[in-house]
């Protein structure tokens, strides 16, 4: 056998950059799996409304519960866990039950421009109208008597307000027999809104489909 031959059969030694070059591969892979792996595991834990909050809910430990996430960017985009709120932090917008609560959220009192208000209902509420639903209101005049009486139209007192409680039919703000519903009215609609509570008519709730949490 020629000198090449054997060159070719010889085992690699330490000395050998073929082995070396090896060996570091193996060990960057090594490396990154366990760092992969390592990243997948490791989760932070944000905050869940255990059930619907509108604005202007106060935060509390029982509305709160924990959840793990991956860490990726959410713990900035969501409520840690570990979040220090002070005792007036509010939610500004409707969270809706199961949702992790975002940051840009919570806020205080001073917050929210809306003003809730009472509005009984003869029956029960209608159905799709509960915490978080987005309604419509309506406002029906008292039939006009007489022969040359026109009947007034419905007219729209506010539109798109959010339901933030529904009261129990013994409270007492519902009629008997009836309900009631608080929904929260900007200040520019405040006004029309109270003269028509306060006056003669019926204010219908009208919810709006696929408006809601």
């Amino acid at each position: 056998m020629s000198d090449d031959g054997v060159q070719r059969l010889r085992r690699p030694t330490w000395r050998d950059p073929r082995l070396g070059v090896g060996v570091l591969l193996v060990a960057a892979s090594v490396t990154l799996g366990s760092w992969a792996v390592a990243r997948a595991d490791r989760t932070t834990e944000v905050l869940v409304a255990v059930e619907t909050l509108a604005p202007g809910d106060l935060l509390s430990a029982a509305d709160l519960r924990p959840h793990a996430v991956r860490p990726d960017g959410l713990g900035d985009t969501y409520l840690a866990a570990g979040a220090d709120l002070p005792a007036d932090a509010v939610v500004t917008r409707v969270v809706g039950a199961g949702e992790l609560v975002p940051a840009s959220a919570v806020g205080s009192a001073a917050d929210v421009a809306l003003r809730p208000v009472v509005v009984s209902m003869p029956g029960p509420p209608p159905s799709g109208v509960a915490k978080g639903a987005v309604v419509d209101l309506w406002h029906t005049a008292v039939a006009a008597t007489g022969l040359e009486a026109q009947p007034e139209e419905p007219r729209l007192l506010a539109e798109r307000l959010v339901v933030s409680d529904l009261l129990e039919a013994d409270s007492l703000f519902a009629a008997a027999g009836g309900s009631a519903v608080q929904v929260l009215v900007t200040q520019d609609d405040l006004p029309d809104v109270l003269a028509a509570v306060a006056g003669d008519g019926e204010i219908v709730v009208v919810p709006v489909p696929g408006a809601g949490p």
